[in-house]
């Protein structure tokens, strides 16, 4: 009866209720978004113009800028899903860090250039300006669209796992109340109410954060113990030589992954795209990548310890093997509830800075829904292209409330989908790739044709989707994660309890059989469930024969989906003839440019090598003329 009341205990002491202090807490940092948003929208009233509501006139202040375009880019799925996948995976997808340096140099120095000097409002502007097609813009539009609105949906969904943890509240309760406050403030506001806003929940975001990682880590035993734990729990993972396409995580994999995330969700994202635009100068532009770098850092080294931290104090009793959380990304909010539930306001504030996260990312992510729809579809209708400057920007507050209730509606249905983290970056190569592909072709591939980009964004477009479909279907979206243990939940040592003491037969004491069933490696319990984690997943790769390109890595996919598209494009220019130098200016990376037309003045010197010579300068006025006559004509020669 005793132990039956301990155990009850123990369950009572793990579910998960807010404190009023908690709930104060949590209130405090909506009412200051909420507040934020209507003092923009007051401050603004007057200067209602489709510029301003959508890119701050271009002269907003870069510091604040910053801030929002961290905040805009890292949601819920980066504080829950990084730390679950440190948990469940190891640290091997931290390295993605290190691929995130070039990736940025490319951004700062081969697109934003080209984005910024274009002026343009939505970055898909750039496939008609580039490439004079207007349906390849509009294939373009539609895949940001398509990719927003799956992102919008999965990022709100996601803190309602922390909310559902810590509180109880039902998942349904707590999207319709995140998406309509968020919903509120993009409306009425702008980009002005969303970037002050990120300010806000930027700082919480990394403040909660930190201070919930700095306590846990204290009450299990410091920096250097957890990191043991971890270690011996196989989670040390950075240098994996691996070199088969089919291991989630190598080396080789989460450098290119970093390099791709980069490229796919910061170049051509249109909600970055909008803050580099809504400074004044190029420089100020490149400036704030470096700040952002900085930031995602700081940022997600703290998200990635976190995982680490739960490990440390979980690596003897799994939540989730053990039934306590239902889904692996509630690992992080249980760590809160069941280990700091003594700290009144620590949850409230957990919450909040997870709340923090997804509303930074809606926000930016609304307005940007807003801003392509207005200027890749309706702009320059007839009918909303003689509408006023006050009229269109109302127009565009009601697309940004569209973008808010159709992600509420996403975030309805996203549950069943898997790990965030894995899921989500899964749905985002498929769709993103091939746009980002086109992208850089475009910018890096003078030679390339409309006709070309259109055949090489659909191509890589419909294989990028037949390989997510395959790999959902294959169960892709659950992939294995490392070894568990629950040896040293309460339950199942109360078990062993009651079966040594009614086992009449054998003399094994308790002790014994913990002791049995452990071993100490510098002070530390290490359970043989979850070590020698290298040794095991290896043999399992090496048995496995029958992987298909369902089975490689999420990682490569991106970079696959760029690759078709690049080659694809290429060929097609080629065949159906490479656009012209005059045809480019301006549009390309000026290095490319150069380097293309000196391709070009050397073919055109060697196919005229047996006639009379002519100057590099004259081969390529010959190429670019759009004069129709016969260039080996003789009057065009001399």
């Amino acid at each position: 009866m005793e132990q039956k009341d301990e155990l009850a205990t123990e369950e009572e002491q793990m579910e998960a209720k807010f404190t009023p202090v908690d709930y104060t807490v949590f209130i405090i940092m909506l009412v200051a978004s909420i507040s934020i948003g209507v003092i923009s929208a007051i401050r603004n009233r007057g200067k209602a113009t489709t510029q301003e509501f959508l890119l701050g006139s271009r002269s907003m202040s870069p510091i604040p800028v910053a801030f929002s375009l961290l905040g805009g880019w890292i949601s819920a799925i980066s504080i829950i899903g990084n730390s679950t996948e440190m948990y469940f995976f190891g640290t091997q997808l931290s390295m993605t860090l290190v691929g995130f340096i070039p990736g940025c140099l490319f951004v700062g120095q081969v697109m934003i250039p080209i984005f910024y000097q274009l002026k343009l409002v939505s970055v898909n502007e750039y496939m008609e300006v580039r490439f004079g097609s207007r349906l390849l813009r509009t294939l373009a539009t539609l895949c940001v669209l398509l990719n927003n609105f799956i992102y919008m949906g999965i990022c709100l969904y996601a803190p309602t796992l922390a909310l559902s943890t810590v509180t109880g509240l039902a998942t349904w309760v707590s999207t319709l109340t995140m998406g309509l406050v968020c919903t509120f403030y993009i409306t009425i506001g702008g980009v002005k109410a969303v970037v002050y806003t990120d300010v806000l929940q930027t700082l919480l975001m990394f403040s909660g954060m930190l201070l919930v990682t700095i306590i846990c880590t204290i009450n299990a035993g410091g920096v250097a113990n957890v990191w043991n734990i971890a270690d011996h729990g196989g989670r040390i993972i950075f240098f994996d030589m691996m070199t088969s396409p089919y291991e989630r995580h190598t080396l080789l994999s989460t450098l290119v992954f970093g390099v791709y995330v980069m490229m796919s969700h910061v170049g051509i994202n249109q909600t970055a795209y909008q803050r580099f635009a809504s400074v004044s100068t190029l420089q100020t532009s490149k400036r704030l990548l470096v700040i952002f770098l900085v930031g995602v850092y700081l940022l997600w080294t703290v998200f990635y310890y976190a995982g680490l931290v739960a490990f440390a104090t979980y690596w003897d009793c799994d939540p989730l093997t053990s039934g306590r959380i239902k889904k692996p990304d509630q690992i992080i909010p249980y760590l809160v509830t069941d280990k700091l539930k003594h700290l009144t306001g620590v949850a409230g504030l957990f919450v909040a800075a997870i709340y923090g996260g997804v509303l930074s990312t809606l926000s930016s992510y609304g307005n940007s829904f807003a801003c392509v729809i207005w200027e890749d579809f309706l702009k320059n209708r007839p009918y909303f292209s003689r509408l006023s400057d006050a009229r269109a920007t109302s127009v565009i507050k009601l697309l940004s409330a569209g973008a808010g209730l159709g992600a509420i509606s996403m975030g309805l249905i996203v549950e069943k989908l898997g790990n965030l983290f894995h899921v989500s970056n899964i749905i985002f190569s498929a769709i993103a790739g091939p746009l980002c592909g086109t992208f850089i072709t475009g910018i890096c591939a003078p030679w390339v044709n409309a006709k070309g980009a259109i055949t090489g964004f659909v191509t890589s477009f419909v294989f990028s989707i037949c390989l997510a479909v395959g790999k959902f279907m294959r169960g892709g979206g659950s992939p294995v994660p490392l070894p568990l243990s629950i040896d040293g939940c309460p339950e199942i040592l109360m078990n062993l309890v009651n079966s040594t003491m009614s086992n009449s037969i054998t003399n094994i004491s308790v002790s014994d059989s913990l002791v049995n069933n452990t071993s100490f490696t510098g002070g530390i319990i290490v359970n043989p469930t979850v070590t020698d984690v290298h040794q095991t997943n290896s043999t399992i790769i090496q048995g496995s024969s029958d992987k298909t390109i369902y089975e490689i890595s999420y990682c490569y996919t991106g970079v696959f989906n760029i690759a078709i598209a690049f080659v694809v494009s290429s060929v097609v220019s080629v065949l159906t003839g490479v656009a012209q130098p005059q045809e480019i200016e301006g549009v390309v990376n000026p290095t490319c440019a150069r380097a293309y037309q000196k391709v070009l003045s050397l073919f055109n010197h060697h196919n005229t090598s047996s006639q009379d010579t002519v100057t590099v300068e004259e081969t390529i006025e010959m190429l670019t003329s759009t004069n129709t006559k016969n260039i080996n004509s003789p009057s065009k020669l001399i």
